[in-house]
């Protein structure tokens, strides 16, 4: 699947548009730049983001900064559970791609035949042949 971009709309009152476009010219960028790198870093920190302006973070203690973005230890065994459902996962995959390709082979042999398909019923109307009787 390729990655394709997609249009976000949304709207913002007039105050906070000329502070977004202030903060535009003072990076020397577009506006739409401006939105793509605040979603890029939602993105990278899974939605934690906390936008405070430059005079405030420099006045920031150091024990105030480290707790943001939150950190979470987790156990080895959980990341080792985690990988190796991803292994099972791409082996699942895999076994799937190769019973789709084994069905369309299959495919592709009976539309390949040429034998004339006979239905029972059309047998039972022919009364040239002698008919037997188990019994």
């Amino acid at each position: 699947m390729g990655n394709k971009n997609k249009t976000i709309s949304f709207r913002v009152n007039e105050d906070a548009f000329e502070t977004l476009r202030e903060i535009a010219e003072e990076r020397d960028i577009s506006l739409s730049a401006v939105f793509r790198d605040y979603v890029d870093t939602l993105v990278a920190h899974d939605g934690q983001v906390q936008v405070v302006p430059d005079h405030e973070l420099e006045g920031m203690g150091a024990e105030e900064t480290e707790s943001f973005p939150p950190k979470v230890q987790v156990p080895k065994s959980f990341v080792r559970e985690h990988e190796r459902l991803e292994l099972e996962a791409d082996h699942l995959r895999e076994q799937l791609e190769e019973h789709k390709r084994y069905v369309n082979y299959l495919r592709e042999q009976l539309e390949d035949e040429e034998e004339e398909v006979i239905q029972l019923e059309d047998l039972d109307g022919e009364a040239d042949e002698p008919s037997f009787r188990l019994g």
